[in-house]
């Protein structure tokens, strides 16, 4: 009897031994905003990852979504919990800048790359494990002074967020407004949440600029959007590419009629030229989006989360090279595949990020557009 207890336990040992390891996967952690101030940005997000393939080079790909509440701790803790407890590869996020930082510091600490999905500026050192699908706020701002330059624009009134990408835009925006000869004239800033901004808009009208830019995102930004109508403001009024998106044109309405702004190409994918990189496959993303979703669901913020999958599909099999999934040699192979993608297409136009550059858009990513009867219509690049 002994005998035969014994063959059992070592034929069953054998077959453990003998069994093949569990498959590597590639796991991606992505915190984004579908809640909070954020959530018109977020969620957008959020369905283009749903829509996701599975595998890249052959490897299967996990992805972990979770809500930042468009909370700068709420992503701190969701970056810790990707890493500790769900070993990620790569870590995605946030929709807000705030929340985006919050996520850059995890990386940084742990030595895992992250590609943002709004364009958070960091110092060098905490940048070194981030990436960026959204356009610099400098490419885009050089398109909005170009269009004040040629419509003889002098005098500036800014009225932003009162975080970092108020700070950042406004850093964008100051040299190239003053190589251009216009000056800002009145400088307000509004929170996320804020329920009013009619001081601050009274302030600005008192100022009489010739042209208002307003530096918000998504739905808050309709606020002084709408103010400035209310208030009697004349002028042109430019806006950022953070509010392209509808809940920004459903909340601010009429009152969005005839605002400039910077977009990238797939916002206006029926408009760019045949020969342009993203057409084909920026109209292939929003139809399948749209599909999926309902017809006029398609944000920008959603094909800033489409790049994601394009500059990872680029970068995992020239990570997979050096090391396996789930390793910190991979993720150091992935931050360095990254880093060295060249001429990939996506949605929002074509990287070629470097040392140097951890965005990777040139103008190539960003056409100006006027808000016309609630959509928008094409005016230059």
């Amino acid at each position: 009897m002994n005998k035969i207890k014994n063959l059992v336990m070592l034929c069953a040992t054998l077959g453990v031994l003998g069994s093949p390891p569990a498959l590597a996967e590639v796991v991606v952690g992505v915190s984004v905003s579908t809640t909070g101030p954020g959530a018109s940005l977020g969620i957008p997000e959020k369905n283009a990852v749903a829509l996701f393939p599975t595998t890249i080079a052959g490897e299967t790909v996990r992805y972990v979504v979770l809500d930042d509440g468009s909370d700068p701790s709420t992503a701190t803790k969701n970056a810790r919990k990707f890493v500790s407890e769900e070993k990620a590869d790569v870590l995605v996020g946030s929709a807000v800048t705030p929340a985006s930082a919050a996520i850059a510091q995890v990386a940084f600490e742990t030595g895992t790359p992250h590609i943002a999905l709004s364009p958070v500026t960091l110092p060098a050192d905490r940048g070194h494990w981030v990436f960026r699908t959204p356009q610099h706020n400098s490419v885009m701002a050089g398109a909005l002074v170009g269009h004040m330059q040629s419509a003889g624009v002098k005098t500036l009134g800014f009225i932003g967020f009162a975080d970092a990408y108020g700070d950042e835009w406004l850093a964008a925006l100051e040299p190239l407004l003053q190589k251009a000869g216009i000056k800002i004239v009145q400088a307000e800033r509004f929170a996320r949440n804020d329920t009013s901004v009619t001081g601050q808009v009274l302030k600005l009208v008192g100022a009489k600029p010739d042209a208002i830019i307003v530096v918000g995102s998504g739905s808050p930004a309709a606020l002084p959007q709408t103010t400035l109508v209310e208030r009697g403001y004349k002028g042109q009024v430019y806006q950022t590419h953070a509010v392209a998106n509808q809940a920004f044109l459903s909340v601010a309405g009429k009152a969005a009629e005839g605002v400039i702004l910077p977009v990238g190409p797939v916002v206006v994918v029926d408009q760019i030229p045949a020969d342009h990189p993203s057409k084909e496959i920026g109209s292939a993303f929003v139809r399948r989006y749209e599909e999926k979703y309902g017809a006029g669901t398609f944000s920008s913020f959603a094909g800033h989360a489409h790049d994601v999958f394009r500059l990872l599909e680029a970068a995992v099999p020239v990570a997979l090279k050096t090391a396996a999934p789930g390793t910190a040699e991979f993720r150091l192979a992935l931050r360095d595949a990254l880093e060295t993608n060249k001429e990939v297409v996506g949605a929002h136009g074509v990287y070629n990020m470097s040392a140097e550059d951890h965005f990777g858009l040139d103008t190539r990513g960003r056409v100006l557009v006027r808000i016309e009867n609630g959509g928008y219509s094409m005016i230059g690049q």
